[in-house]
């Protein structure tokens, strides 16, 4: 009797074997197939390193107006909103960078932080500008957040809020 359970138990385990090594090789398979499909996520620190250049380049633009920067790095989905509460879209931003009646002294871009998360990144630093609108200087600061997404075309920014500081808590030019 023990020698049949003994059989049994072999045959058993025997005729388990193949499709056990089918579901190892599958596994194996699909582990494989989604490292080829997925792209690699890259080393986060080259990628805060471009994120921050897009954030100097952003400030760039805004200092020349010029709005060609956004139309490539913003993506058309953007949604954004100004300091003061207005909701925008790309090409309503594009507009205020465009907008001659703003002359803009000087314009720079600070303490810039980034943070990755998988495909997602999101961007803050401080704003610093002087300008004139309708003839008088005015000059302010602002907290910015930008959120990006890496397509295959690279990183896109698919919103934006900035926040004015008060007076009492601006940092010195």
């Amino acid at each position: 009797m023990m020698k049949f359970r003994l059989t049994v138990a072999l045959a058993i385990g025997l005729s388990l074997a193949p499709s056990q090594q089918a579901q190892q090789d599958a596994w194996r398979d699909a582990c494989i197939q989604r490292c080829v499909s997925q792209p690699t996520l890259g080393d986060p620190e080259v990628q805060r390193q471009e994120i921050t250049s897009l954030e100097k380049e952003t400030a760039r633009a805004i200092q020349l107006a010029n709005g060609t920067f956004f139309r490539r790095v913003y993506s058309d989905e953007f949604a954004g909103t100004l300091s003061h509460g207005q909701q925008i879209n790309r090409d309503q931003w594009i507009a205020t960078i465009e907008s001659p009646s703003i002359k803009r002294e000087s314009f720079s871009v600070s303490d810039i932080k980034v943070r990755i998360f998988q495909e997602t990144a999101v961007a803050t630093c401080l704003w610093s500008s002087r300008f004139i609108l309708n003839g008088q200087h005015l000059s302010s600061q602002l907290r910015v957040m930008h959120v990006y997404v890496n397509t295959p075309n690279g990183w896109h920014v698919i919103s934006g809020q900035t926040t004015n500081l008060p007076p009492d808590v601006q940092q010195v030019l």
